[in-house]
């Protein structure tokens, strides 16, 4: 091959599509849209009016869309949509610490907060088994407080990688939100940036990098749950990606 040559590419045509409400969500969607038809049916426009726009925030809330997760070694990405507000180091909580689990010592904690805007599905930040789910009643604090991650309702879940390589995160309850939805259970297996849940409605999750692991990421910066990448063990380059 002459220093001119390229090696030939696969290309396919890729096209935005309108995102799925997740079936979590569906039912919102029609109970909303059944009320705004009754008004609408009632001929009571001036309230009709603005519960339409209502239907269309829940259905927007809910939306599902599909995701490219760069894949390879050492890979830590984000698991929520959102704005990073918070990148401290600071001692993980003692659900996720132990001989099995994080070092109690303070590790780098990446905070991600989700406006009602946002897509509220949170994905996992690495491939391998779900080790802990442990979920706790509180308060519903403005989840943007530091003290949000010890007082409000919240879920802790560790993954344990095949390399051993474990990262803790934290869906956390806030103004709005809710309710925690939990899709996965310990011993289950996940590929990285795999659906494991969603809170009702805005929120924010918290992740611990491993030790030694410096944050690709920066305050102010938006993430894409699934796409972002927040930090990665040395290794070798990606390997490609897979759309879900």
């Amino acid at each position: 091959m002459t220093s001119l040559e390229k090696p030939d590419l696969v290309t396919t045509n890729v096209r935005w599509r309108w995102p799925a409400v997740h079936p979590e969500g569906r039912k919102f969607v029609v109970i909303s849209a059944a009320i705004t038809g009754l008004f609408a049916f009632l001929a009571w426009e001036t309230i009709a009016w603005p519960l339409l726009g209502v239907t269309i925030w829940v259905a927007a809330f809910f939306r599902d869309p599909i995701r490219t997760t760069p894949k390879g070694d050492g890979l830590i990405v984000a698991p929520a949509d959102g704005l990073i507000t918070m990148i401290t180091r600071v001692p993980p909580p003692r659900e996720l610490t132990g001989d099995d689990a994080l070092p109690p010592n303070p590790l780098v904690r990446i905070s991600i907060f989700m406006s009602v805007f946002d897509v509220h599905i949170n994905r996992t930040p690495i491939p391998g088994e779900i080790k802990r789910v442990v979920y706790i009643s509180g308060k519903f604090l403005n989840a943007d407080l530091d003290k949000a991650s010890e007082e409000n309702e919240r879920q802790h879940i560790l993954v344990e990688g095949r390399d051993g390589m474990r990262v803790g995160f934290t869906q956390i309850a806030g103004l709005v939100a809710r309710r925690i939805v939990p899709w996965v259970k310990p011993g289950d297996l996940v590929g990285v940036g795999q659906r494991v849940g969603l809170i009702r409605f805005g929120s924010r999750v918290d992740v611990y990098l491993p030790a030694g692991v410096a944050p690709h990421a920066l305050l102010g910066q938006r993430t894409i749950a699934g796409e972002t990448i927040l930090g990665r063990l040395a290794g070798p380059e990606l390997l490609g990606s897979v759309s879900q």
